[in-house]
């Protein structure tokens, strides 16, 4: 089965909806980086993204990882404990009665840091799709929804977060074309190995 048979829905964000949505892994193995390069003159002289293997691949698990503060895990259902989660869509996509795959998309929402404040951006906090359909187009299908569902809610740039470990990643959104917008090196505390890198797609 092809991703021509896949179809994605979407629903509000609630807790129940939630924690079917995290039924599906987004754990990968890292077998390789984009390493941060610093330039001359204590990085004025710009950084540099390199690829990488890293020397033993290991399971990242996002759904695992510490929450800010070095808190437990940052499964899906505990967002809306952290965050008025009722202006946010939950996407799944599904093949022959199975749900292979789902993004959330963020809107609108005080305390969220990575929204800046503004209601034309919108955050696709989320894309997960199950390990026998990766790499059959699901993703760019959720993606796609994204858009339309930014678009919908007048937000003329979606916004991406991921780490220098998922160079699948990040090839992903530079294909769906987003640009890299920043890089924080520091953004992890908890994770002082990885990067945070930032991707922006204009909408409009």
């Amino acid at each position: 089965m092809t991703a021509a048979a896949v179809r994605v829905r979407t629903e509000p964000a609630t807790a129940p909806a939630l924690a079917d949505y995290a039924r599906v892994p987004i754990a990968f193995t890292v077998c390789e980086r984009l390493a941060v390069v610093e330039g001359d003159d204590g990085g004025l002289g710009g950084l540099l993204l390199r690829r990488e293997p890293v020397a033993v691949p290991w399971i990242k698990d996002y759904d695992a990882a510490p929450a800010p503060g070095g808190a437990a895990g940052e499964r899906p259902q505990r967002w809306a404990t952290r965050f008025d989660v009722t202006r946010w869509g939950i996407l799944t996509a599904w093949a022959d009665g199975e749900r292979v795959g789902g993004g959330v998309v963020a809107w609108d929402t005080p305390g969220v840091d990575l929204l800046e404040g503004r209601r034309d951006l919108a955050v696709l906090w989320d894309l997960r799709v199950a390990p026998a359909w990766r790499g059959r187009g699901v993703g760019a299908l959720l993606f796609a929804a994204a858009e339309r569902w930014a678009q919908e809610r007048g937000a003329g740039w979606l916004k991406v977060e991921t780490q220098n470990v998922n160079v699948p990643a990040c090839r992903f959104y530079a294909r769906r074309g987003c640009v890299l917008g920043a890089v924080h090196r520091f953004a992890y505390p908890a994770l002082p190995d990885e990067a945070q890198l930032l991707w922006y797609k204009a909408l409009v």
